[in-house]
């Protein structure tokens, strides 16, 4: 059967809970609630309390990882200020995965180009993960959603450069791109299976930028909202989103956003998990009005 992916084009905080609910799954024990700080400055990542319903819900801690880049977030020090600053620390519990040391390694055992996962070592306290995305542009993957979050998200500060890498944490910002694509699709498929069933994917097509949360200058939004969407199946979800940027015709802003995804090749970590068999391209949409 092909995985469900629940759909509506109303954004709203309540409808993000509604559509957890058609999915009709519990996630059990410690629930992480991955999201993007948002890098300050940015003016397009979503507030914590856009996220209030769905977490009063399911309960759990807020997580992030470090930067591995200049910027607010790339200590614990900053980063937790930073959290405080855009009100995450008010409203939730919040835990930096990778505040201190040692990375937890996680082994990945069907990967193309790396066989190691460096992630924030407080991930162990956790039984289930919530990945709470905001699909957008990215400067250097294209877009980003829930194989992003999945990836780039969960490693460490050490972890992410060494998946921008491709295995050579040195080579940060010059390794082959398409490799350090693959490569987010072989860090992915590794928190996919370590929590199994116990994870449950929310992107929301709203101030949609062709740049990340993590930029301090970011452009303003080029395309108009589009809607909410859960799935269990972290590729289906994206390949979901993707699929409406393409069907949004009438959007002035849509080339323009298409231009960022395909100069950077993005749709190639879509590809690269569909390949190494922890989801699927093919989904069925449910709309929900």
């Amino acid at each position: 059967m092909k995985p469900k992916v629940y759909f509506s084009r109303t954004i709203t905080p309540e409808k993000v809970l509604e559509l957890y609910n058609l999915l009709g799954k519990e996630l059990p024990g410690k629930v992480a609630l991955k999201v993007h700080s948002g890098e300050k400055g940015n003016q397009n990542f979503l507030r914590p309390d856009f996220w209030k319903p769905l977490i009063d819900k399911v309960g759990g801690t807020i997580v992030e990882c470090n930067t591995a880049y200049a910027g607010e977030r790339d200590t614990t020090e900053k980063h937790l200020k930073l959290f405080e600053y855009h009100g995450w620390k008010e409203m939730y519990d919040v835990d930096l995965l990778d505040a201190e040391g040692p990375d937890m390694v996680l082994e990945i055992k069907n990967h193309k180009h790396i066989d190691k996962n460096y992630v924030g070592k407080n991930l162990a306290n956790y039984d289930s993960l919530l990945v709470l995305s905001h699909f957008k542009g990215h400067p250097m993957g294209g877009y980003g959603g829930a194989l992003k979050q999945l990836s780039i998200g969960v490693a460490s500060s050490y972890g992410k450069a060494y998946i921008h890498g491709v295995g050579v944490p040195a080579d940060i910002w010059t390794a082959n791109h398409d490799n350090f694509l693959e490569s987010m699709a072989d860090a992915a498929g590794s928190i996919v299976e370590y929590f199994g069933e116990n994870a449950v994917y929310v992107n929301v097509m709203k101030n949609m930028s062709v740049d990340c949360d993590c930029c301090a200058v970011a452009e303003d939004p080029c395309m108009k909202d589009i809607g909410i969407l859960v799935s269990t199946d972290p590729i289906a979800i994206d390949q979901a989103c993707i699929d409406l940027v393409y069907g949004a015709t009438d959007d002035p802003g849509q080339a323009h956003l298409l231009e960022r995804i395909e100069s950077r090749n993005g749709v190639l970590t879509i590809e690269a998990a569909a390949k190494l068999g922890y989801g699927s391209r093919e989904y069925e949409l449910v709309e929900v009005k």
